[in-house]
């Protein structure tokens, strides 16, 4: 579902892995659907920068597209958001949040490399370039996950922390972490808990998965003591 952001990689990638995997491939555009919602909010939007309004609008195209193909011929769709993305809130609702069944939920994005690494072993199932290409959502031009969030190894070893071993900020830091990093980790994981309750139930793999395993309150402004 290429907009005027996607790279022609992108689109290569994903017809060779449907190919690798003998699944049915289609394209199916979304700038006019994009435009048309652009042109819909026309006054409501003049005057204010291109942002992460428009930015949403690309994955809400996208997860109404999905959900009408589920709709009308059967299969559910299944959400694509991995752990350190939902734990992040680096995902939109009713976006690429959509879904019935979540099948990346209770794996850091490190692991979903490392078990594309472990599914390629024997013959490459998973282009090589999806795994080494650094990550981006293609929501703006020249846009990578490395420009809202820390690098994955040390996102996810600060997550793993906070989130698995129930660790305090000022025990992350004492691990050798910086400081700030953990901070800004930590207001991520907590203030994003309302995207996570609205999120696809999925595979549980850990101890603290989210959902049941691990919840805060939502309504009360209730955060654990940063310093």
């Amino acid at each position: 579902m290429p907009s005027r952001f996607s790279s022609q990689h992108s689109i290569d990638d994903a017809r060779a892995l449907a190919g690798n995997l003998g699944i049915r491939f289609d394209i199916i555009p979304i700038d006019g659907v994009f435009s048309a919602h652009l042109e819909a909010l026309t006054g409501v939007f003049d005057g204010t920068e291109f942002g992460i309004a428009e930015e949403n609008l690309q994955a809400r195209s996208r997860g109404a597209i999905l959900m009408a193909i589920s709709n009308k011929h059967g299969p559910m769709v299944l959400a694509t958001g991995n752990k350190s993305e939902m734990a992040a809130g680096y995902a939109t609702l009713y976006g690429d949040m959509v879904g019935g069944y979540s099948v990346l939920k209770d794996l850091f994005k490190t692991v979903v490399y490392e078990l594309a690494r472990w599914r390629n072993k024997d013959h490459e199932v998973v282009p090589q370039h999806t795994i080494d290409k650094p990550p981006s959502a293609e929501l703006r031009p020249n846009q990578k996950d490395s420009d809202s969030l820390p690098p994955y190894d040390l996102f996810d070893a600060v997550l793993e922390r906070y989130i698995e071993d129930d660790m305090g900020v000022a025990e992350i830091v004492a691990d050798g972490f910086d400081k700030e990093t953990v901070l800004a980790v930590a207001r991520m994981v907590d203030r994003n808990e309302y995207k996570r309750r609205q999120a696809a139930p999925g595979v549980k793999i850990t101890t603290k998965a989210f959902g049941k395993d691990r919840r805060l309150p939502i309504t009360n402004h209730y955060r654990p003591a940063l310093p």
